[in-house]
């Protein structure tokens, strides 16, 4: 077979896994399917690859998929300017009902909310060793040729991310669809009866609340914790006359919450414990509509 079409073969077999792995490095569908198909084209072009040279195909897809996702991750640290929108977690809204298989092996695939917040606060190669190590099994030392450090430097970076990952929220997240949608609805509830000492009982010690404003409302975007504060910050969730639609999102307890007909913002919860311990509000008009129209369809 010539080399370029095995190459082409191989590569194709390849694809879902390498853009799993992409998916779960980045956070993102549509950055992952970037990072692989920029990689295929580095890998692709005439002269650019001796297979001779390579003695596993397999590996040697990883580290260039790799590469390519560390590189991503570099320009989006260097940015901090940028949209919301390019960093912020990919939502997969799904009706509020208990998912069939296949959405369940979807959603083992992409970074759930709880995780993604963490990641997203560890610096390139400490995400990407913490990933490639702790998701995937790669051994050190062909992590460290990805990062062009030593096999000693790298396993300290992901055993920083690890503690990092660890600390940064509740271990043990409810997955049970009805404690999760009990404790969100029991949210709402003491946030429109203005109960503030309900709502303290409901919130985690350690929980988080983000709000993504994105491109088009930046200056919306913002990040609380702690009962206190996001308590007090409930009273915004009171929307007079609001009417909130029960959907999952990633996996967790979510709402669409509709004004005057209108969706005006997706809000979905972590729950752990019984306790919400991250809430997470998406609050840009466009994706908020194309995600509830996505849901329409």
């Amino acid at each position: 077979m010539d080399p370029a079409e095995q190459l082409s073969r191989h590569f194709e077999e390849n694809r879902h896994r390498l853009t799993a792995l992409a998916r779960r490095i980045l956070g993102s569908c549509a950055d992952a399917e970037d990072a692989v198909q920029d990689a295929w084209a580095r890998l692709s072009r005439p002269g650019a690859t001796d297979l001779s040279a390579v003695t596993n195909l397999d590996g040697w897809l990883t580290t260039a998929v790799s590469r390519t996702c560390l590189n991503k991750l570099r320009a989006r640290a260097a940015r901090p300017e940028g949209p919301v929108d390019a960093t912020g977690p990919e939502l997969h809204l799904r009706p509020d009902q208990d998912l069939d298989p296949a959405d369940q092996a979807l959603l083992a695939e992409q970074v759930g909310l709880a995780l993604h917040v963490v990641l997203g606060s560890l610096t390139p190669p400490e995400r990407l060793a913490f990933v490639l190590h702790d998701s995937f099994g790669m051994p050190f030392d062909e992590i460290a040729e990805v990062l062009g450090k030593s096999t000693e430097a790298t396993r300290k970076l992901a055993s920083r991310a690890r503690r990092r990952v660890h600390a940064g929220g509740p271990a043990e997240i409810e997955t049970d669809a009805a404690r999760q949608r009990s404790a969100v609805d029991a949210f709402f509830a003491a946030s429109r009866d203005g109960d503030l000492d309900a709502l303290l009982a409901l919130l985690h010690p350690e929980i988080t609340f983000r709000a993504d404003g994105g491109a088009t409302r930046p200056a919306a975007t913002a990040t609380i914790r702690g009962p206190e504060r996001v308590a007090r910050r409930a009273a915004a969730f009171a929307i007079p006359d609001a009417v909130l639609q029960p959907v999952a999102v990633n996996g967790s307890a979510a709402v669409v919450v509709r004004a005057n007909g209108q969706p005006v913002s997706i809000m979905a919860f972590v729950i752990s414990g019984g306790r919400i311990a991250q809430i997470y509000s998406l609050l840009d008009q466009p994706r908020v509509k194309r995600l509830v129209n996505g849901l329409a369809r």
